[in-house]
């Protein structure tokens, strides 16, 4: 494709879809010609905001037109046939994340993207915040010797958590699944695909029975890289406030990272150096969704970053731990990938 606007359509307009629909309005590769959201009033206001057309029916959206992206923010529940449908007329897709509710979904759309020859990306937007970018380069430069423990903590908070998320059938999972999806992304995107992961998940329900028909809010997961080099993640939606950070432990030093904030310690705590960040959620749009459309405009001269075939790695992860949850065993996320003829990698051992 020469470069040129590309033909772009909204789907969902939450919070985040409205984040979507304000950063490609920023971008001068994308054309936006349509919004959609099952809400009438907000989609007629999102198309009057961005003097385009509303759809409040996803399917008549997909149907009547011929649009070069489609950027997805809705619940996978509501809009999965309506991707595929737009897959097959060509549309190239970028979702937020996760990147499906189950590692079988998220291998067919790997699939249907490979035999339409189109684009399909995931939003993990921790990739484009200045923080864990620096956190990449230092790793990659070999700044810090002989890593043994990483340690990430995911709380929510008090952030509003959809009704659907809390149905098994319609996410797909809780808070491992929808809250700490990018965490995990960094874990593997950094490090390595776990050779085994273990995890105990639980929710605030008054008995056992009730526990069975909603997704976990709560979650702790050990990962095994090595028999040197461990992991352990703690999740839930019901401490507050909301914390996210990654901490790694070598033999020198301790690197801890957030959405704003880079830290590096000794291996007694002091701390070296601390670098702090202004970029914002819409910054971090804005780089994901250049790199999209770049990728499609000059694919030769750009990698699409986080593409939903890297993306099974992190679903083989969170699929084995899921499973580790029910069957109270170590599971190996190898096996989970051999289905979709994937290799995990281990990026820290190539490093050593």
């Amino acid at each position: 494709m020469s470069e040129s606007k590309l033909k772009t359509a909204v789907l969902g307009l939450d919070d985040n879809g409205q984040l979507l629909l304000e950063a490609a309005n920023k971008i001068d590769h994308f054309h936006i010609q349509a919004v959609a959201d099952k809400d009438t009033n907000r989609a007629n206001e999102m198309a009057e905001k961005y003097q385009c057309t509303a759809y409040d029916d996803y399917r008549q959206l997909i149907i009547q037109n011929q649009f070069d992206c489609l950027l997805v923010a809705a619940g996978m529940y509501s809009c999965d046939e309506y991707i595929k449908a737009a897959m097959k007329k060509k549309f190239n897709i970028l979702k937020l994340a996760p990147a499906a509710r189950n590692f079988e979904e998220a291998a067919e759309f790997v699939r249907l993207a490979k035999d339409e020859n189109l684009k399909f990306a995931i939003a993990n937007v921790n990739r484009f915040t200045q923080s864990f970018l620096a956190l990449k380069q230092f790793l990659e430069e070999g700044r810090i010797e002989q890593i043994f423990l990483i340690t990430a903590f995911c709380a929510v908070g008090n952030e509003n958590i959809p009704a659907w998320q809390t149905d098994p059938k319609l996410a797909g999972g809780g808070v491992l699944l929808h809250n700490c999806y990018e965490i995990i992304d960094q874990i593997i995107w950094n490090f390595a695909v776990p050779q085994q992961v273990y995890s105990l998940n639980t929710n605030q329900a008054g008995d056992r029975q009730q526990r069975l028909y909603l997704t976990e809010d709560t979650a702790v997961v050990t990962l095994k890289f090595s028999d040197t080099f461990f992991g352990n993640l703690i999740a839930s939606k019901v401490l507050g406030p909301e914390e996210k950070f990654l901490k790694v432990y070598g033999k020198d030093k301790i690197l801890t990272v957030s959405n704003s904030r880079f830290t590096i310690s000794d291996c007694l705590g002091k701390v070296i150096d601390e670098l702090e960040y202004e970029d914002d959620e819409l910054a971090w749009y804005t780089a994901l969704l250049n790199n999209f459309a770049l990728s499609i405009l000059l694919p030769d001269q750009n990698n699409l970053c986080s593409s939903a075939s890297e993306n099974l790695k992190d679903m083989a992860v969170i699929e084995s731990v899921y499973l580790s949850a029910r069957t109270g065993m170590p599971e190996e996320p190898a096996r989970i990938l051999k289905m979709a003829q994937i290799e995990p990698i281990n990026i820290w051992e190539s490093r050593k």
